[in-house]
């Protein structure tokens, strides 16, 4: 299945792709898409309804974060050998954990927003997935299966925030804006090996990133037992999983984002993001 959530900003409603193209209404279902929601048991609910029951929705004007409320927005970085060396860094030999304010979530053709005082804006198409199962340490084989679907994910950063200002990334990577999810949650029975995707991202059409998950050192369900070694994971919490390279501090020499410029990514088999650098409120 692909789960969507449209609508206003604040007043989104949710939805299901059908397999007609056509985007059905949720709503009499459940709420919204959130943790409730992604459970095994409100997946097989959803699942069970014949999408040509649900109510056409005729227009979307836009896609919201296919996820709603996630209790965290946990992320790994350096998790492709291909992009540790672009970025002159050994691989890593436990996952890198970092975390993304979860006001930092947007949709998937919202604009990014530029910070003040942001000077190397960056870009990373990344896999990311939400959990459905209660976990605490976990094994790998559970950590796999806990996890309820995957979609795009723009990691969008701030490299002097992140590393020339000293501490930790996170002040990098939580601005407004800064996790733009979606356009949908495909459902993990639908998406299959998720170590064996093509995924891509241009700025201004040129294709700066052309990757698979096939060079991704820590697999999803690794990633899950890890994780709860340190902390519970919660259904509706998101995990994103890392960047093949040709990011823009990786070019030679680095390239960055500047007011205007329009990016587009996605991920073989869940769907393509747009954004449009602004200058901040």
């Amino acid at each position: 299945m692909k789960l969507l959530r449209y609508g206003a900003a604040g007043a989104e409603k949710p939805g299901l792709l059908a397999a007609d193209g056509t985007i059905r209404d949720l709503s009499s279902v459940v709420g919204d898409i959130d943790g409730a929601a992604v459970t095994p048991e409100a997946l097989a609910r959803i699942a069970a309804i014949d999408p040509i029951t649900l109510p056409v929705v005729e227009k979307v004007e836009r896609y919201g974060a296919c996820v709603a409320r996630p209790g965290k927005f946990l992320c790994i970085g350096l998790n492709y050998a291909d992009h540790a060396a672009e970025s002159g860094l050994p691989v890593p030999a436990e996952p890198v954990v970092f975390m993304k304010a979860t006001s930092a979530l947007s949709g998937p053709n919202d604009p990014v927003i530029q910070p003040r005082n942001s000077t190397k804006l960056d870009w990373e198409v990344e896999l990311a997935f939400v959990i459905g199962t209660e976990c605490r340490y976990v094994d790998e084989a559970a950590g796999q299966a806990a996890i309820a679907g995957y979609f795009v994910c723009n990691d969008v950063s701030e490299r002097a925030f992140q590393l020339d200002r000293g501490g930790t990334w996170d002040k990098g990577k939580g601005c407004d804006s800064f996790g733009p999810i979606g356009p949908w949650l495909v459902t993990a029975d639908e998406v299959g090996d998720p170590g064996d995707l093509s995924m891509w991202l241009e700025v201004n059409g040129h294709r700066y990133q052309d990757g698979s998950t096939r060079t991704m050192i820590f697999k999803p369900g690794f990633i899950v037992s890890y994780l709860s070694q340190f902390m519970s994971l919660q259904p509706g919490d998101i995990v994103t999983t890392g960047t093949p390279p040709g990011v823009g501090m990786g070019q030679k020499p680095p390239k960055y984002l500047s007011h205007g410029d329009r990016i587009r990514l996605g991920i073989q088999g869940l769907g393509e993001q747009e954004q449009v650098v602004v200058a901040p409120i």
